[in-house]
Order: structure tokens, then C-alpha cells, then sequence
């Protein structure tokens, strides 16, 4: 039997997750900043100020910022002097991220558009690897993780922001109502495109708990593992070592 990967609620061919999570991020791209402040009520920001001080750049080193789109959090890690490589799969995104920086006076990141199961970058080039809200949307995660351990230098670290499952008693019924039901027409009434955020809804859901996602980069070749819930679990910030 052929290999099947989640595309949201259906089971799909490999090539045919790529070739649609493309689509959907090329559809919500000029939309997408706007989304996550609609849709968070504007907590995306706090979450990714607090996962950047976890990662916690230093001047002068070189991070690759994976799935790292539209500059969010590249623009807050280059401001503590950190020299950042912006990753993405997806040129749309990119370039709203470029223009995004040209806006803000941005300037000395690097934009490359990668394929995370496929890095262009020889071994032990960077100290720091992080990619948020991005690797639920990776075709093949496993590679995408052991892509990131490869390019890691000896003492570099792993940190991934990703949607989880809150544990929180009557949240997860009240966000599950929420996200289901709204979250499709939000991106309708913003970005004229309810299937595209129906699918990024659902793609939370089949997303690993947090403890397998854990046990996944470990698998990677990462130690001293970390997850820090956030918010219950609907968020959470997992962490590793190469050593």
C-alpha cells in the first residue's frame, strides 16, 4: 500500500500534502499577520516574545529560522544581534516577509526558499534551528527533524513553537466550538478563503500530542528534550540539544 500523510482530516499521497500546503500558504500569504492577530486576539505575539527569549539569540550567531515566512520571528532574533537565515518552503510568503522588512528598515537577514525534509546548508552550520507554527505542515516530520539536527553545529540548540492539545478542563471543548466553527469564517470574512484556514484548523488536530512530538525529536538524535505548555497546551514550546 502507498504511503499515506494527513493533509487536515484526510489521509493523502506525500506529493499531493506538498503540492496543497503550498497552495493553502500562497492563498493566505498577503492575509496571513492579519489572520493570526484575528484569530488570537493578538496572543500569537506574546507567544512568540516568550519563545524567543527561550531561544535566547546571542550577537553574532547564525540561526536558521525554518518556515520563518513573514519575518516574525527572525525580525525579533536579528534585534538581539543574532545573524538570521529566513527559510521557507513557500516564495509567497517570502517575499511578504521581504517587504515586511523593507518596510520596517530591516535589514542583514538572509531569505532562502528550503524545503525542510531537504536543506540546502552543509552539516554543523548553525547554532540555533527554530521554526514556529511551520512543522505541523511539514509533509515527512521525521526528516524535517533530522534535517534540523544535521545542521546543527555540536551544542546547538532545537526550538519549535507548534499548536498542541490543551489539557485545560472545558478549554479544550470551548476552543475546539471556536476554532471549528469560527475560525473558517474569520479567514473568509479577512481573507476571502475559508477552505485554506479550515484545513490549518484541522492540521492542529492531527497534529502529535505533546509528549510523542517530544519523543519524535528525540528520535531526531536530540537530548535534553524539553516541552513547556503553554496556555494548557494549546501552544507549546519543545526544545533539544545536539550533543
Amino acid at each position: 500500500m502507498s504511503e499515506k500523510v494527513s493533509f487536515g482530516y484526510e489521509d493523502v499521497a506525500p506529493e499531493e500534502k506538498t503540492e496543497r500546503v503550498g497552495a493553502v500558504f500562497s492563498n493566505v500569504a498577503a492575509k496571513y499577520d492579519v489572520m493570526n492577530d484575528a484569530m488570537s486576539g493578538g496572543l500569537h505575539r506574546l507567544w512568540k516574545d516568550r519563545f524567543v527569549r527561550r531561544v535566547k539569540p546571542q550577537p553574532g550567531e547564525a540561526i536558521l529560522d525554518m518556515a520563518g515566512g513573514t519575518g516574525d520571528i527572525a525580525f525579533r532574533m536579528a534585534a538581539r544581534g543574532a545573524e538570521v537565515t529566513v527559510a521557507d518552503i513557500n516564495q509567497d510568503m517570502l517575499d511578504v516577509g521581504i517587504e515586511r522588512a523593507v518596510e520596517r528598515g530591516i535589514t542583514g537577514l538572509t531569505w532562502s526558499c528550503q524545503n525542510a525534509e531537504e536543506l540546502g546548508y552543509p552539516r554543523r552550520m548553525f547554532d540555533a534551528y527554530t521554526i514556529a507554527f511551520g512543522i505541523r505542515n511539514v509533509t515527512r516530520i521525521d526528516k524535517a527533524l533530522a534535517e534540523a539536527h544535521r545542521v546543527l553545529k555540536h551544542g546547538g540548540r532545537f526550538f519549535c513553537l507548534e499548536f498542541s492539545t490543551t489539557e485545560w478542563p472545558g478549554f479544550k471543548e470551548i476552543y475546539d466550538l471556536y476554532s471549528h466553527r469560527l475560525v473558517p469564517q474569520i479567514g473568509k470574512a479577512i481573507a476571502g478563503d475559508e477552505d485554506s484556514y479550515r484545513y490549518l484548523v484541522e492540521s492542529i488536530r492531527r497534529f502529535p500530542p505533546m509528549p510523542e512530538f517530544e519523543g519524535m525529536i528525540r528520535a531526531a538524535g536530540f537530548a535534553n528534550t524539553r516541552v513547556e505548555p503553554i496556555m494548557g497546551g494549546l501552544v507549546a514550546i519543545h526544545s533539544g540539544w545536539k550533543v
